[in-house]
């Protein structure tokens, strides 16, 4: 009964148009002041405690990099770099959009961030070149995905953190901890890396039939003198991931020293940025950050409601009680994901879903880290659908297209994204063998 009254009451709340990180808290108050004995105090305890979590740092510090990398000129660098390798072939220019919104993927963290960095010099130079504008925003928008799947991930950051405190029994009774951020950093390689030549292969395939141009093939000396243009920006996946890799920083000191080479590399290296317009990106920054970081207060207070009531636990044995194996639950976790993907952004739909997702799966013998992989190309799916999905409303604001015109846009491209979806929720080895073989799991 008071499971159902909270999640009843959280939807209500949603359906009056209320911010997610408000429907959260109001709801725990409702049900604390109503329906228990839990004194009132613990609001206050919880609101400090709940985000005093070193990886929680992790969150500004990519926001602040992406941010310089966005206006420091890195994006048109990589751009020209993708475009010197594969303009050449059919849709050459979609094709380099899907290869620069990988590039920058891995180094932003954040899949808004990477549309607007890329489709805004993109999409205007692909009509140019006598692309149709549908075509151009539908690579955009689902290339722009990848930015929460190719580490470094706010998404699996705040994985992480809300799976962080969960108490979870595997099949034989044995404690099973949550994933770290670095081993959802190299689970999220390989998959990425696929998604990214899935799409590639989607938007070649659909340029050839159509005989969409192509642009003169480039020498090697101007692949060389592009990639030296953008070395810079590519160090950063080093930095982040090989930093994790070899112990030199955790996945929290490695996102502010990303912040700090971006910075860099933006206002001395390439000079794109001057120090006047430091204030203006770290200001938007803050604002950012600020919003998440009250949903994530919220939601680890929702969290604690549910621990306190044994939700989790009480799920977990309704389930297992029925005989539900993995597979079936797998299923019935990509539907539930991709229904609140219609009514909710990213990271509230991780923060509510992955404490009540994650004990049930390692009762079932599903792996964390797999568990969190799936979980973000689900969130990936749900950017690029309406009504709600923030890659559709960057997108539309570029290239000055209606919601319903570019939905029908990105249709292709959903599909390789829905077929990848089936491949990661039922071959666990895409996202944990990179992570095993690196002798993390």
């Amino acid at each position: 009964m008071s499971t159902l009254f909270i999640f009843l009451l959280l939807i209500a709340l949603m359906l009056t148009g209320m911010p997610i990180s408000i429907a959260l808290g109001l709801t725990v108050l409702t049900f604390l002041f109503v329906m228990t004995t839990v004194p009132i105090e613990s609001v206050a305890l919880k609101l400090f405690t709940g985000i005093e979590n070193f990886e929680i740092m992790a969150i500004p510090f990519f926001i602040l990099a992406g941010n310089f990398l966005t206006h420091g000129g890195v994006a048109r660098r990589m751009i020209k770099f993708a475009t010197s390798m594969v303009g050449h072939w059919y849709g050459g220019l979609g094709l380099a959009g899907v290869m620069a919104c990988a590039l920058f993927a891995a180094i932003s963290g954040s899949s808004p961030a990477t549309v607007i960095a890329i489709g805004s010099i993109l999409l205007p130079a692909m009509v140019e070149q006598g692309y149709p504008k549908r075509f151009g925003a539908g690579v955009i928008t689902t290339s722009g995905a990848l930015g929460i799947l190719i580490p470094p991930s706010i998404v699996m950051v705040i994985y992480s953190v809300a799976t962080g405190g969960s108490v979870a029994l595997g099949p034989n009774g044995e404690r099973v901890l949550s994933a770290s951020v670095g081993q959802l950093f190299m689970a999220g390689v390989i998959p990425g890396i696929m998604l990214a030549t899935l799409l590639g292969v989607t938007t070649f395939y659909r340029a050839w039939k159509n005989d969409y141009p192509r642009l003169p093939r480039a020498d090697w000396a101007e692949r060389i003198k592009t990639f030296r243009e953008c070395i810079w920006g590519l160090l950063l996946i080093i930095i982040v991931l090989g930093g994790i890799y070899a112990g030199w920083f955790t996945p929290t000191e490695a996102a502010a020293m990303s912040a700090v080479y971006a910075f860099f590399i933006a206002v001395f290296v390439y000079k794109d940025m001057t120090l006047k317009d430091v204030p203006r990106v770290l200001l938007g920054s803050a604002n950012m950050s600020a919003m998440i970081l009250y949903i994530i207060t919220n939601a680890v207070l929702f969290s604690f409601l549910m621990t306190s009531e044994q939700i989790p636990q009480q799920l977990t044995s309704w389930i297992i009680g029925n005989g539900v194996n993995w597979v079936t639950f797998l299923i019935f976790v990509n539907v539930l994901l991709l229904v609140a993907g219609n009514v909710m952004e990213a990271s509230s739909i991780v923060l509510i879903t992955a404490p009540l997702l994650f004990p049930i799966a390692v009762k079932l013998g599903i792996h964390p880290v797999h568990l969190g992989i799936l979980m973000v190309v689900n969130m990936e799916v749900g950017m690029c659908h309406p009504p709600v999905g923030l890659n559709l409303y960057v997108a539309s604001g570029i290239a000055k297209m209606g919601i319903t015109e570019l939905t029908i846009a990105v249709w292709p491209w959903l599909m390789t994204m829905l077929m990848f979806l089936l491949a990661v929720t039922f071959i666990p080895e895409i996202s944990l063998w990179l992570p095993r073989m690196l002798g993390m799991l």
